[in-house]
């Protein structure tokens, strides 16, 4: 039998990455005939950060190609899916598509996260692609209780509201073959994400020999997390399973209603968005590891791994916090100079590193997101191989970064 040929389209800084260095793994035989990886970033010279092993894999040029290519545009996105000469068409995409940044005005959202996925899914339903996998984002706020895909999950913020809308907007492609994935917060090698600044932060506290401190207590609020592998792996997993069903026995199996979660004067004008009364109905797998993390547990594995504790700010630290012009640069003002310390004495210097201790305001909010991961591991079948964030993985993590040159070493 031969192996899939697939198409990646988008997520190069986060996702797309992780995927690639699964099907294409370093040592032993590739998952698939050819991998062809789209996305607005130039790769050389390189204008997003892409990780040593990443950058390794695209040298495989016999089985590997990256295109940049300005997936707004209909045309291109025609063009991504042909085949090269004498090939066979593509038979999965992957859509890691979508604006990730928090403060996006509503028409980029529409342009850069919407509008792209309608292009890829109608093009990959008149082709006829066996799995269309749509990678969402972690922008939900799943309040008090772990949500089930049952559930109806609250958008978090405009970011939330737009990446949920273009879930419903891919739903109602007709003969797409979609897939719908919602992680928690990724972490990993070569992983730049929420989690990844936390384990920064916690490393700066610890290099300074001081307690790292939170917002948020008691921090018992759901903080679900999941491996950047496993990510890779629940996503090839997705695109069998769909490949073996066809959307309308998918949809049997594990379809859930995506109910309307926005707001109807927003969505009026925007092309390709299904009425707010249309009962829309995808599959739909939570990807989540086995921890049921909270703040206080991934704060606090972080902080032990490095050689401090972490705690809260005390009601008196919070309201002198709270009177500050810029709450934001007066949390980031202490640790931000002493990480550009850690790098400057680094032996060897990294002086270009992409990795920083800057904490956004996104990054200082309230996050609470807890998925239940049963139904992806009983339906899909995948078994969690990275259970939790522990010590062990965050020296990996570490370590590879070292080696690599982007973690500071010191003595």
């Amino acid at each position: 039998m031969s192996k899939p040929r697939v198409l990646v389209c988008g997520g190069l800084p986060l996702y797309a990455r992780g995927l690639a260095l699964l099907l294409v793994p370093s040592e032993g035989e590739p998952l698939v005939s050819h991998l062809r990886i789209v996305d607005k970033y130039s790769v050389n010279p390189p204008t997003t950060y892409l990780g040593s092993e990443f950058s390794a894999l695209l040298k495989k040029t016999d089985i590997v190609e990256y295109k940049q290519a300005n997936l707004t545009i209909p045309s291109i996105v025609t063009s991504i899916f042909e085949p090269s000469e004498g090939q066979e068409p593509y038979d999965y995409v992957f859509d890691n598509t979508g604006d990730s940044r928090s403060d996006r005005s509503d028409e980029i959202q529409i342009n850069s996260t919407c509008n792209v996925a309608r292009y890829l899914g109608q093009e990959a339903a008149r082709r006829k692609v066996k799995a269309y996998i749509r990678l969402s984002g972690p922008h939900y706020d799943t309040g008090k209780t772990l949500k089930t895909e049952k559930d109806d999950v609250d958008p978090e913020g405009l970011i939330g509201q737009w990446w949920h809308e273009t879930q419903r907007i891919l739903a109602a492609i007709p003969d797409l073959n979609l897939v719908i994935l919602r992680p928690c917060w990724v972490y990993g090698p070569y992983t730049p994400s929420l989690i990844t600044t936390n384990l920064i932060v916690a490393s700066v506290y610890g290099y300074m020999q001081k307690p790292m401190k939170g917002l948020h207590g008691p921090g018992k609020h759901a903080y679900n997390t999941i491996h950047i592998e496993d990510i890779a792996g629940v996503t090839w997993a997705a695109a069998k399973w769909m490949e073996g069903l066809g959307r309308a026995k998918a949809d049997e199996v594990a379809g859930e209603v995506i109910r309307f979660r926005h707001e109807k004067d927003k969505v009026r004008d925007v092309e390709g968005s299904p009425s707010p009364d249309v009962k829309l109905v995808a599959p739909v797998f939570h990807v989540a590891d086995d921890s049921n993390a909270t703040l206080v547990s991934v704060a606090s594995t972080a902080c032990a791994f490095f050689g401090t504790k972490f705690e809260f700010f005390n009601t008196m630290e919070k309201v002198a916090l709270k009177m500050s012009k810029d709450i934001v640069e007066e949390i980031n003002e202490s640790h931000v100079g002493a990480w550009t310390e850690m790098i400057t004495k680094s032996n060897p210097p990294v002086p270009n590193t992409p990795l920083t201790a800057y904490m956004d305001s996104r990054a200082l909010a309230k996050h609470v997101l807890g998925l239940d991961n049963t139904k992806m591991k009983n339906v899909l079948n995948y078994q969690i191989k990275r259970p939790a964030l522990d010590e062990s993985t965050i020296r990996e993590t570490v370590e590879k970064w070292k080696t690599e040159g982007t973690w500071p070493v010191l003595a």
